[in-house]
């Protein structure tokens, strides 16, 4: 049986760790990179995939639509940086957010596709600092052509991934703005999001796979060093000093679905309802199913 795993580039999904390691003995892994969660939202519609790493904001959309799937791990929390040029204030100049937005009025910002926890975060913010309709947002197909606008000034400041964030720091005199920490504490970065047809038919292939993302997540959390010398052997385009900076932005790392990760995901539907995303509320039992991960420990 072949496993079909979506994914994205990311750095910190444990995708690129386990690419080449042994999964599950039901079944051989076939892996699919994508630009967006949306468009793994997308394939999972489709029947293309099985399993897939996404942000929990573009999985409710789904679920809204009536894409029969569950977040049965997590992964990461507080994934979404904001990034701009040099000579922007930032938090070490402003402790306010809509102080620092201010500065874009009039301007663009880039941020992965709509829909994506990047896109909700920096809509929300937008819309608590009343400058939805001051500030353009450019939405890529793939988040890494935000670097590329960045470093064209395209557009001045970006939401998105702290590879994003390393990158534009190194190739475009460009700073942190806000940390992930300080853009919805806690918030479900990514989860791992099975089709329920699978997950009903396969719990078994599944149990496997997470046990190894548990593991894999354990790795970036307590050795992040080795995690980035694996990482970067695998992509090949980056060192493992580019990869190590980039984990140590945002260095929480769980494969447990925690009552603070369910909780904030709630708040998150909430504003993709307020933001006019979907139109009703989507419950946690509709988003989760732990049952598999609650043995597993503290990850």
């Amino acid at each position: 049986m072949k496993l079909r795993i979506g994914h994205l580039s990311t750095f910190y999904h444990t995708a690129i760790i386990l690419m080449d390691s042994p999964i599950s003995t039901h079944a051989d892994a076939g892996w699919r990179l994508f630009g967006t969660g949306p468009a793994i939202v997308d394939a999972l519609e489709k029947k293309e995939l099985d399993i897939a790493y996404i942000g929990l904001p573009p999985a409710i959309i789904g679920i809204h639509r009536g894409v029969p799937i569950k977040c049965v791990a997590g992964g990461h929390v507080e994934g979404t940086v904001m990034t701009g040029f040099n000579k922007y204030k930032g938090l070490a100049e402003t402790d306010s957010l809509e102080e620092i937005l201010n500065q874009f009025i009039g301007m663009k910002i880039g941020v992965p596709g709509k829909g994506s926890i990047h896109d909700l975060i920096l809509q929300d913010c937008l819309q608590n600092c009343g400058l939805r309709q001051h500030i353009e947002v450019i939405n890529y197909p793939w988040a890494d052509l935000a670097l590329e606008d960045l470093a064209k000034h395209r557009i001045e400041a970006a939401f998105g991934t702290p590879a994003l964030a390393v990158a534009a720091r190194h190739y475009a005199d460009c700073k942190i703005l806000y940390p992930p920490s300080k853009l919805w504490p806690d918030n479900p970065s990514y989860g791992i999001l099975v089709s329920k047809p699978f997950l009903e038919e396969h719990r078994d292939t599944v149990a496997e796979f997470l046990k190894a993302h548990a593991k894999a997540t354990e790795l970036l959390r307590n050795d992040p060093r080795k995690a980035a010398a694996v990482i970067s052997a695998k992509v090949g385009v980056v060192d493992q000093d580019f990869v190590l900076e980039t984990l140590s932005v945002s260095p929480k790392y769980w494969a447990q679905i925690t009552d603070a990760y369910k909780n904030c995901t709630i708040r998150l539907m909430l504003a993709l309802k307020k933001l006019g995303y979907i139109e009703r509320e989507i419950y946690a039992d509709e988003i989760f199913d732990n049952s598999l991960t609650a043995g597993m420990g503290d990850y």
